[in-house]
Formats: structure tokens, C-alpha cells, sequence
């Protein structure tokens, strides 16, 4: 089996074929450190993480490199708004990108190189593309001269002058072409800036990637990845000024994951209607939102939708019990050795076989969920059908081995943590003394909705208590609860 994808330069889904047997080179644009990240910029920080577990699972040897951006127009603004040195500022952001992101499990980079650290790379980059003429001088200023790279719009698929009319470009007439862009800026009071050739400045926008990837990755490697937002401009200017100054493919495949909306709307800070990770996780697990994220193939739009991730979070917790339940009947003997009896092995076969199919077909993560949920209701049924017995070797083998395949899948999505023995870690509804506080409110709260004859309310807490796995039983002695498919350990 091959993996293909759909490549944004071709706009078609092609097999996946390395520059280097068995490797992968991967660079996926990080984030311009000025705030929090929002749920926009953790799409494709979780997509791409997860893209680069399952090469890993394919035996790929990955080197993934993804940049911070720490020199820009908008972190400068923002210190200047809170009184703060902008190296400082975006030093502090670097740091609270990688609190928010562990708690997606999103694992780090191979590399996090930042452009602050990186500013001779970028000169010489400019330096090639001012020799070879691409590029031009003003005022301190280096501008790429659009029109002298014959491929520029093949990215996002449109001509110069389509883009030029449909454009908003500022008008400076010291640029040859509207469509000009900075490579280096000469430096302004107060602002941070290096020694060039052209004077004191700062690297554009860019440049710093097209830099940083070809020193870590080299020509023509392997995958470029990012947000759909960023294929015009960024990506197509990347592309551009690389193949202008290499004179040679710069990337074999472009990926980008699509939008997150809010009503329909594109999520992003300039139109207010983000929302950040930081304020999310003060409601919802890291889980959950990581979940949430990987329910729909990465190149649809994705609605944000509180609604939606109270749905993802009892999807969750219903596949977090399934788990639990199986190794609550697992208990401490957990060998796998000799077969699963019957057909077992052959159906653990076909868990495995579609949940690959899902991945190899262009990373489709929603598919390679519905698996993980195939597979739980398989684990349900045996566990419900066997309450009470003994399990046979063939049986336990059949659960051992299903254990095994619930913890392959989660370490190409990532969805639930795992302790130092690589087992999930489920927190079992009603595990703890504090669980059971809270049960033994909600079924007060359902006991006296049930005197007043308000059967609405105590049928919503019963049946929410059952998506979490807890059944409820009325006795003439009161209330009975119970988890689902509970068993007697063997």
C-alpha cells in the first residue's frame, strides 16, 4: 500500500514518493509569536503533527522542521502597545505556544529555528537573488521583482495580472511592480535590526522560511505545509524567490489544511471572531479540542461550534470507556500470547487494514476515527457477551490484541495521553471520591426532578450519564447505578 495526497501545486491527490528512500523532509509554518494561539493556528499544528506520527508508523525516518516567526510587523506593534523589548515579547509567546500544544499532544519538532537566530542565512539568500537579478535595491529596501520569476502564481493557480487585479495591494512607487515584495526592510527607530549589505534592517515576511527550510531540509524536499490561508501570499512568494535563487524545484508537495469557521465565517484575529486555545482549555481537555480537530478530513472547511465539542467530548469519553472496560477485564494479565480464537484475528485484521486505507488516502483522519469507533463496538459486544464467564486463551488473546490496536491507532492521532507503560490513560467515570460526589448530585438533582414529575430533566441526566457509561437503574429501593458492560475480573 502507498500513501497519496493531494498536492496543492498540481491541485490533484498523487502517490507519495520521498526525494530520499525511506526519509521524509517536512517544514510546516509555525506561528508569528505576538499572542496566544487560536483554534486556526492549532488546525494544522495537530494535522501535520499527526502526519508526521503516521509516516513515522509507515517506518519513514522523519525529520520535521517547523519555524517561529519572532520578527515581525505585528510583534513590534504589539510591544510598542505593551511597553515590551519585541524579543522579549516574542520569547514569552515561544514559550506559551508550547504549553497550549502539549496539551493537544502535539509532539515538538525535529527543529524549532526561529528567524531571530537565523539572520545570515537569510542574507546570503537575498544576496544570491540581487546577483541573479531577481531582486532590487531602494532606499534600503531589497524587493523580489515578481515579473522576472516566469512561474510566479502557479501555487495558487492564477496569472500575475489575475492577481494583481484582484489584489489589495498598497501603493508604493518606489516598487517596479504593485506586486513587489520586501525581502529586506531597512530598519526603523526602535525597531529590532542587523548589519547587510543594504544597511541596518530586518528580514521580510518571506524570506526567513524559504531560508530556514533549505538550511535544515536542502533542495527540493520533501513536504511543505501549512494553513490555505498562507498559499497567497506567503507560500507563493516563498516559492518564487527559492526556485529563482535555486533554479530548481524548491518542494515536491504542498499540503494545506482548510479553514476554521465560526458560522460559516473564516476564523482570524483580524475579523475578532477567534478563539484561543488557552481560554478553550479552561473548558474543554486538550483532548478533546485535538479530537475535534481531527473529525473532519483536513482539507474541509471546519466549523467551530460549542455544541459540536460537547458532542466530540461525549464521543470521547464513550470511546475512553470502551477502553477502560477492556482493561478492567484484562486486569493484570495482559499476555497476547497465542492466538484470538474463531475469526477474531481476522477481524482485528480488518480494524487495522481500514484504519490504514483511512491514512494512506490522503490522511484522512475522520475515517481513521470512525475505526477507532468500529472497533470499541466490536470490543463492547465481546465484553457484553461474555459478562460474567471466563475468558477463553483465544478470547483474551483476541482483547490483548485489541489493546494493542486501540494504542496503535492513538499513537498516529494522538487523542489520548499515554502512562510510562504505554498503556491510555482513561479516567474512568466515578473513579476517584470526587466522581462520586458528583454522582451523587446528579442523581439528587434527578431524584427531585422526578417528585416533581419533571421527566425531561431526569431523562437528560440519565441518558448523559450513560453516554459517559454509567446505566441507572430504578429499584423500589432507590436508584442502582452500575458502569456499562461492567464484568467480573478474571
Amino acid at each position: 500500500m502507498t500513501i497519496c495526497l493531494f498536492n496543492t501545486l498540481t491541485r490533484r491527490k498523487e502517490e507519495f514518493v520521498p526525494r530520499e528512500a525511506g526519509r521524509v523532509a517536512m517544514y510546516v509554518c509555525g506561528p508569528t509569536t505576538y499572542n496566544y494561539i487560536h483554534l486556526g493556528n492549532a488546525r494544522p499544528l495537530v494535522f501535520f503533527d499527526t502526519v508526521r506520527r503516521y509516516f513515522a508508523y509507515r517506518n519513514y525516518a522523519v525529520t520535521f522542521v517547523q519555524n517561529f516567526t519572532d520578527v515581525d510587523d505585528k510583534i513590534i506593534n504589539r510591544a510598542r502597545e505593551e511597553g515590551e523589548d519585541p524579543r522579549a515579547l516574542a520569547d514569552r509567546y515561544v514559550n506559551e505556544y508550547f504549553h497550549d500544544v502539549r496539551e493537544l499532544g502535539v509532539r515538538p519538532a525535529a527543529l524549532h529555528p526561529r528567524v531571530s537566530g537565523h539572520i545570515p542565512e537569510i542574507i546570503d539568500l537575498v544576496s544570491i537573488l540581487m546577483e541573479k537579478g531577481k531582486a532590487y535595491q531602494v532606499d534600503g529596501d531589497v524587493l523580489f521583482a515578481v515579473r522576472s520569476f516566469a512561474g510566479y502564481g502557479k501555487l495558487s493557480g492564477r496569472s500575475v495580472d489575475d492577481l494583481l487585479s484582484g489584489a489589495r495591494v498598497e501603493i508604493d512607487p518606489r516598487k517596479r511592480d504593485p506586486l513587489d515584495f520586501a525581502l529586506w526592510k531597512a530598519a526603523k527607530p526602535g525597531e529590532p535590526a542587523w548589519d547587510s549589505p543594504w544597511g541596518k534592517g530586518r528580514p521580510g515576511w518571506h524570506i526567513e522560511c524559504s531560508a530556514m527550510s533549505l538550511k535544515y531540509l536542502g533542495e527540493s524536499f520533501d513536504i511543505h505545509g501549512g494553513g490555505s490561508d498562507l498559499i497567497f501570499p506567503h507560500h507563493e512568494n516563498e516559492l518564487a524567490q527559492s526556485e529563482a535563487a535555486l533554479e530548481r524545484p524548491f518542494v515536491r508537495y504542498w499540503m494545506h489544511n482548510g479553514f476554521i469557521t465560526v458560522n460559516q465565517e473564516k476564523m482570524s484575529k483580524s475579523l475578532g471572531n477567534f478563539f484561543l486555545v488557552r481560554d478553550l482549555l479552561g473548558r474543554f481537555s486538550g483532548e478533546v479540542i485535538r479530537f475535534f480537530l481531527l473529525s473532519t478530513h483536513y482539507r474541509s472547511p471546519l466549523d467551530f461550534d460549542l455544541d459540536v465539542m460537547e458532542s466530540c467530548s461525549r464521543g470521547l469519553a464513550r470511546l475512553k470507556n470502551s477502553i477502560g472496560l477492556l482493561y478492567e477485564a484484562l486486569g493484570d494479565q495482559v499476555s497476547g500470547d497465542g492466538p484470538a480464537s474463531g475469526d477474531a484475528g481476522i477481524e482485528l485484521d480488518s480494524f487495522r487494514q481500514a484504519f490504514e486505507t483511512a491514512m494512506d488516502d490522503d490522511f484522512n483522519t475522520a475515517a481513521a476515527v470512525s475505526v477507532q469507533f468500529d472497533l470499541a463496538h466490536a470490543v463492547n459486544a465481546s465484553l457484553h457477551e461474555h459478562r460474567g464467564c471466563r475468558f477463553s486463551a483465544g478470547e483474551r488473546a483476541y482483547l490483548y490484541r485489541a489493546g494493542e490496536l486501540f494504542h496503535t491507532m492513538n499513537e498516529v492521532l494522538g487523542i489520548f495521553p499515554v502512562d510510562d507503560s504505554g498503556r491510555i490513560v482513561v479516567r474512568q467515570a466515578c473513579a476517584d471520591s470526587d466522581s462520586e460526589q458528583l454522582l451523587s448530585l446528579l442523581l439528587d438533582v434527578r431524584e427531585k426532578a422526578r417528585s416533581r414529575r419533571d421527566w425531561a430533566t431526569a431523562d437528560q441526566v440519565r441518558n448523559g450519564l450513560k453516554e459517559l457509561g454509567i446505566i441507572l437503574e430504578d429499584t423500589p429501593d432507590g436508584v442502582r447505578w452500575k458502569r456499562q458492560g461492567q464484568i467480573e475480573r478474571q
